[in-house]
């Protein structure tokens, strides 16, 4: 079995970095993103990036710091609200942003991993969207065409993962990792630990580790909250 683990995110990206490159990464919001990866991709200073994410994070934090140092060049995203600099970058027109419905998204990224080159849905159709896109009408309704995506790298958080690569996400944290992961050409996959060969249940694991080239442990992890609500504190 080849040894897919590595020590730190900086080697788990050795070899595979270049200007322009197109990479997926999974997350939702501050959820579930791969922390370690994305600072490593930073410090590569790697530029020139078109990457599809849900969202592109908060000012300063997930792909939000790629944004702050000006390595974005595309997003292909569903939800932006909470990135101030993705706001101004792109009313500013220093930011291309492809906007795609959320579930639009996670259907083009799974498309893209199984092989399959475009669908068409009729999510979009009327609106802006559907701008530039084939329309073709099935049993009396429009539908619009749109094109799976399959990028240069995936860069994945999970949750558990044995020596092969076989994930476990845990709960929300699952969200768009999974089909993230296997749509590109090769995933690094982030996790919080790792375990012997046999150590996880079969019936548990939802992304097998033929998907995963690269692996590293990125624990301790911070949690992170976009917004802290609490009840205003009760006189005594």
């Amino acid at each position: 079995m080849a040894n897919k683990q590595y020590p730190d995110a900086a080697s788990a990206l050795e070899g595979l970095l270049f200007d322009g490159m197109h990479i997926c990464a999974g997350g939702f919001g501050l959820c579930g993103i791969p922390e370690r990866l994305i600072d490593a991709i930073r410090d590569a200073g790697t530029k020139d990036l078109t990457i599809a994410s849900n969202n592109a994070g908060i000012d300063g934090e997930g792909l939000g710091k790629l944004l702050r140092t000006r390595q974005v060049k595309k997003m292909i995203s569903s939800y932006v609200g909470e990135n101030k600099e993705f706001e101004r970058q792109y009313l500013a027109g220093e930011l291309e942003v492809e906007f795609c419905p959320q579930g639009t998204l996670a259907e083009r990224c799974r498309a893209g991993g199984a092989g399959i080159p475009g669908f068409y849905t009729k999510t979009g159709v009327g609106t802006a969207v559907a701008e530039g896109k084939e329309v073709k009408n099935f049993d009396g309704q429009d539908y619009i065409l749109e094109r799976g995506i399959f990028a240069d790298l995936a860069i994945v958080k999970g949750w558990k993962a044995d020596e092969s690569g076989n994930l476990i996400f845990r709960k929300t944290a699952r969200n768009f990792n999974q089909p993230m992961a296997t749509a590109a050409k090769i995933c690094v996959a982030e996790v919080e630990e790792i375990v012997p060969v046999g150590s996880l249940d079969p019936d548990c694991i939802h992304l097998p580790g033929i998907y995963v080239k690269r692996l590293i442990v990125g624990a301790p992890y911070d949690k992170k909250i976009e917004f802290r609500t609490v009840r205003p504190r009760e006189a005594a």
